[in-house]
């Protein structure tokens, strides 16, 4: 039965009485709800048509309400992996063509792949690497990133697509003189109307209201309002040869991504056979995509420069007595002509121009489920979208987990986390055979399932089910609705996930990983759009702050304190315990990263009190000891005996004692070598060594079996 029920979880669900189904039912409404326009504002912020969104919204959803451990986790596009998923793939095609979306598919069952090999084998724990602070620097991060990103849709206005975010968001910020008012409107009505309702009730969709109330308002007043012309149309000379320039630019940047793609996927075709024809080859093909790379993003730049000049131009259009159409940029013709119309320029496509005096609507959505078809795997990019794929897996991972444990602490169940890598790797893997890209649990919607009382992952089923009811039957009415309000849909969800808190309690507490997570949070920003490099970056500091503190674990000199416990003598300006021996705390395992460390502390410690004729370790906290920690530690009572200091361990744990027997150490350093705990060896040490000092003479030695007697021993 157990097995049964590993194969197939969703068998937790049963039996399933009326109430359980009536409670499901009304939370996959109310999700279904948000999920419809979150979806579609998600896509595009992946670089994909908003269909692909709704896409996304259906199997996934199914399969990861099957095959989690999450009752109330509802699965399926969010903000932060649809950036990243668009990031990782700008370099090699355009956002919204076919190769992007056929890359997008591929990318996904890559991450869906990762996240399941994760689970099976049981490596769940592989998150870990990510600290807290590092998570949270990334977050906000990534909120900001993505919830700017968006800026440009609700002022209506060019966002330009680079290698550099902050640039991009700078020529955005510099257009907002040329801003569309109508947008702006209907944006700022939007968040509001959002705001006000979930003021109002909890219960009330405001997302959904907005979106119903704005695709109306939107039809009713002709928000869109775009005209097609001939470009012999345009009059003015100037803008005829910007607008060819600007689109004879944009077709080069389509070529030359594809040749980019192209040379860098024969390079590592060529690099798999190490021949000495195959990697002269290799190097050519790399030098010709570094060409390509440099061209692209020149031409990048110039274009993004030319379509922020268009969008500043004011253009008019004039009906002459024949019925023809005109085309310039002087006010003075249109004050005298009451068939004169106010353009900016939209895009160009072949001989036509194409512009609006309105603002950006959602368009036409296909209407009907997606097909199922096998996800294009192109082999010579799969190493070049690895590493972007294993972060979005442990990043979507990580997002599902603690959304799952955050709900499992009101409803107490157990989360398994292993499971839900299992299910949402399956969830992706399916998904992309349907058309979707990368998915994960959301919070969002999560936190809406658990208010509205979902009991099971049916409510997820349902949710998926709505979907499919608005593929085929409604997408023609959302045609209308304002790209702007779907902008606001990305902000409003991904503004709530920043936090500072976290990061001032940390710095109170560990201020080297405080400063680790805002240097992650900086790096995203300065990285992106490749923020998976920002987070990659945080987890490099992040191991070598281990290491270092692994390397040079606490070690010092301790005495007696005021209330008679023993602390840090340099800490708490204390003076030492005695003359005649030195207590030595090391807080660390004894292994081999470290081992040099060990030996400096015990010989500093000697160059210190260096009538000292013992030195006490104080073990503890030694939880492990290897080879090297042996071997280091004969070195040094070796070294220690030969100018007639002996070397003596308190507190050493069992697996500790059992490893130093194995390897002859306590018969080398004497079982009189070893105490059970401090407090008895520094009171032996303390009488032993005052005893021997006040009747020997200079050149008579310890009596090491006087100092014995006064000793426990090993058990």
């Amino acid at each position: 039965m157990n097995l049964l029920n590993n194969l197939l979880p969703f068998l937790r669900w049963f039996p399933m009485t009326r109430k359980t189904i009536r409670a499901d039912f009304v939370a996959g409404i109310t999700v279904a709800l948000i999920l419809v326009p979150q979806s579609m504002a998600y896509a595009q912020l992946a670089g994909l048509p908003v269909v692909y969104g709704l896409y996304a919204s259906f199997v996934p959803v199914i399969i990861a309400s099957l095959w989690g451990s999450s009752n109330q986790l509802h699965t399926g596009p969010v903000a932060m992996l649809s950036l990243m998923s668009a990031a990782s793939l700008i370099s090699f095609a355009t956002p919204g063509t076919t190769d992007f979306i056929q890359l997008s598919l591929m990318l996904a069952l890559l991450v869906g792949i990762l996240r399941l090999l994760l689970g099976v084998f049981r490596l769940g724990a592989v998150v870990n690497l990510l600290s807290s602070p590092v998570i949270i620097g990334f977050t906000n991060a990534a909120a900001l990133i993505i919830g700017l990103s968006q800026l440009s849709k609700v002022i209506g206005v060019p966002f330009p697509r680079t290698t550099s975010y902050l640039a991009d968001l700078w020529h955005v910020i510099a257009q907002l003189p040329q801003l569309h008012w109508w947008t702006l409107t209907f944006a700022v009505g939007a968040w509001v109307l959002i705001a006000v309702l979930r003021k109002v009730s909890t219960s009330i969709p405001g997302i959904l209201v907005a979106v119903v109330a704005t695709t109306i308002l939107s039809a009713l007043v002709g928000f869109e309002n775009k005209i097609t012309l001939p470009m012999s149309s345009i009059e003015n000379e100037q803008v005829a040869k910007t607008i060819a320039s600007y689109t004879k630019s944009n077709a080069e940047i389509n070529t030359l991504t594809s040749s980019y793609a192209h040379n860098i996927r024969q390079a590592k075709i060529f690099e798999e056979t190490t021949t000495l024809e195959n990697t002269e080859a290799a190097q050519s093909l790399r030098a010709q995509a570094n060409v390509y790379k440099y061209r692209l993003e020149l031409l990048k730049t110039q274009n993004n420069a030319r379509r922020v000049e268009l969008h500043s131009i004011t253009l008019h259009t004039i009906e002459d007595s024949n019925g023809g159409i005109s085309i310039n940029t002087s006010d003075s013709d249109t004050t005298s002509n009451s068939n004169a119309k106010t353009w900016r320029f939209h895009h160009a496509d072949g001989d036509e121009i194409i512009l609006s005096s309105g603002g950006a609507v959602v368009g036409d959505i296909p209407k009907g489920l997606p097909s199922f078809a096998a996800p294009i795997i192109q082999w010579d990019l799969l190493l070049a979208l690895l590493p972007a794929a294993l972060v979005m897996a442990l990043i979507g991972f990580m997002e599902a987990t603690s959304i799952s444990k955050a709900i499992a602490t009101t409803t107490g169940e157990r989360v398994d986390t292993n499971k839900e890598l299992v299910g949402q790797g399956l969830a992706n893997i399916v998904g992309s055979f349907f058309g979707s890209y990368t998915v994960s649990g959301s919070f969002s919607r999560s936190a809406v399932a658990a208010r509205s009382g979902a009991k099971t992952g049916l409510f997820a089923i349902i949710s998926a089910l709505s979907v499919v009811a608005v593929l085929l039957f409604f997408t023609a009415y959302l045609y209308h609705l304002p790209q702007a309000v779907l902008a606001v849909i990305v902000m409003m969800a991904v503004f709530s996930l920043i936090r500072i808190k976290p990061l001032v309690h940390a710095w109170k507490v560990d201020r080297v990983g405080a400063m680790i997570g805002v240097i992650t949070f900086f790096a995203t920003l300065l990285m992106a759009p490749a923020i998976a490099n920002g987070i990659l970056f945080g987890i490099v500091l992040t191991v070598l702050h281990f290491l270092i503190q692994t390397m040079r674990p606490r070690a010092e000199v301790v005495a007696r304190k005021s209330d008679g416990t023993l602390g840090g003598m340099r800490a708490h300006q204390l003076k030492p315990i005695s003359e005649h021996f030195v207590p030595v705390r090391f807080d660390g395992s004894l292994t081999f990263v470290n081992v040099a460390y060990f030996e400096d502390m015990i010989l500093e410690a000697h160059a210190k009190f260096k009538q000292a004729k013992a030195i006490l370790v104080i073990g503890s906290s030694i939880n492990d000891i290897d080879a090297s920690g042996i071997e280091k530690a004969h070195e040094v009572a070796e070294r220690l005996k030969e100018v007639g200091v002996k070397l003596v361990f308190s507190g050493l744990k069992y697996q500790v004692v059992k490893s130093m027997i194995k390897s002859g150490l306590v018969d080398e350093l004497g079982k009189d070598a070893f105490f059970r705990d401090k407090e008895t060896a520094v009171n032996a040490l303390y009488d032993g060594l005052h005893t021997t000092a006040s009747s020997q003479t200079d050149e008579e030695t310890i009596d090491k079996d006087k100092i014995s007697s006064l000793k426990t021993g090993i058990a």
